[in-house]
């Protein structure tokens, strides 16, 4: 039988004191633990000495630890609760433990590691816990890990802001990424320019003066929250979503197109059974082909499958209005790749002048969206700054859920997306350093 240091060292935990190992019908092993004098009497909550109270007619407590070799691990010790001066009569503190937990510290920290790292059901299988605790662990070592969450608002230069979905029925959240770190720095439940303000005041004036650079989308409330907060950053409208706004306008066209086309088809009898007669008229499929263009519609010219480049042709001669709808989103996209300021300014300028002609409704409302965010767009180009990175800390937040199937608990979800896209690291038992001593002894 190991010796009760042995014990101790292998539980990984300090100020504990050994005091039996029993096994168990089931295969379990029991251990009966105390704390030290020192770590006795002491707060649950603050953990601050305090005076005994009762025993709470709670009895002895247990706590899961981590397996030995696939056997289940449990620690009993004795429960009190202690008059804390702050807190009142709480329940003591255990070294072993944090507060309101059936869960070592260990056996938390290495559920939390399989839970960024896999998905929640194989968590549960692993640890052998319930399906719906392993959310409250993750928010109570997120909690513990980010102990000065503060910092990440110092020295912010260029940050990104967008929101995202992670539930059916218009269920937002709004994530803030530092484009420099390329972590996640804040994230809130909801959108919308009061959500963003809870940021900037957040920050205090120097931080807010520090920030340059703040990309995003098109939408209005980031607008007012940088003229209110920090006026002197310059605003960047993700390239992606202003050729979204081309593509929407072109789309509306070509359904336009596709009804027109529909509605003037000559009306076809029914047909018969049988191979039809040479001589009979053929089906006019304008309408089909035009409801079937939207991916060649889509692509540049130079991705383009050869099919592709044969259906397009055919729309120039078929609908020139719809052909010329396709140019403009061509060269809408093709300002973006300008080389200098000047270049994109006077790029951008011939094609609002040309959208405000082209007697499309659709382009004609696009370039008054474009005029409104002319500033944005080329600063978009000067300083090269997009939303790529925010963009995929959301497809990173979607699988999360995804492997999460869903999250009940909105907090402990955003305890999910700091653990798994900010700068805190969860660690394995093994990898910190007093497992690593004990067998460097």
């Amino acid at each position: 039988m190991l010796n009760k240091k042995s014990i101790k060292n292998i539980l990984n935990v300090k100020h504990t004191c050994i005091d039996k190992v029993t096994m168990l019908a089931d295969t379990s092993i029991m251990i009966q633990i105390h704390a030290t004098k020192g770590q006795q009497c002491r707060c649950g909550i603050c953990g601050k000495k305090s005076k005994f109270y009762d025993n709470g007619n709670q009895g002895a407590r247990t706590w899961r630890a981590c397996d030995w070799a696939g056997h289940k691990v449990i620690l009993v010790a004795p429960s009190y609760r202690v008059n804390c001066p702050k807190h009142g009569v709480v329940t003591c503190k255990y070294p072993w433990a944090r507060h309101d937990s059936k869960f070592t510290y260990k056996f938390e920290e290495m559920t939390a590691w399989m839970a960024v790292n896999c998905s929640k059901s194989a968590v549960a299988a692993f640890m052998r816990i319930s399906w719906n605790t392993v959310g409250p662990v993750i928010s109570r070592v997120e909690k513990d890990l980010d102990i000065n969450p503060e910092e990440r608002f110092n020295n912010l230069v260029r940050i990104g802001v967008d929101e995202t979905s992670y539930r059916k029925g218009h269920k937002y959240i709004t994530t803030v990424v530092n484009h420099d770190t390329g972590n996640v720095i804040w994230v809130a439940q909801g959108h919308g320019k009061t959500i963003f303000e809870k940021f900037f005041k957040q920050l205090t004036p120097e931080q807010r003066a520090s920030i340059r650079l703040v990309s995003g989308d098109g939408a209005k409330w980031i607008d007012e929250c940088i003229k209110e907060y920090c006026p002197n950053a310059n605003r960047c409208v993700d390239p992606f979503h202003v050729i979204e706004w081309a593509m929407d306008a072109l789309d509306d066209v070509r359904v336009d197109a596709w009804r027109e086309a529909k509605k003037n088809a000559p009306s076809q009898p029914k047909a018969k059974c049988g191979r039809p007669k040479k001589d009979a008229p053929k089906k006019d499929n304008t309408a089909a082909e035009l409801k079937n263009s939207k991916m060649a519609l889509g692509k540049s010219p130079a991705n383009l499958t050869p099919k592709q480049q044969v259906k397009v042709e055919w729309i120039a001669k078929t609908d020139p209005r719809l052909y010329r709808a396709y140019k403009l989103k061509e060269a809408l996209r093709l300002v973006f790749y300008n080389d200098t300021v000047e270049e994109a300014e006077e790029a951008l300028t011939a094609w609002i002048k040309w959208a405000r002609h082209c007697r499309i409704p659709a382009f004609v409302e696009l370039q008054k969206k474009i005029v409104r965010h002319w500033k944005s767009i080329l600063n978009t180009i000067e300083f090269r700054l997009t939303n790529a990175r925010i963009e995929a800390i959301n497809n990173k937040i979607k699988l999360s859920i995804r492997m999460a199937y869903g999250f009940r608990n909105i907090e402990n979800m955003m305890a999910m997306i700091m653990l798994r896209c900010s700068d805190i690291k969860v660690q394995l038992p093994w990898e910190q350093e007093e497992w690593v001593s004990f067998f460097c002894i």
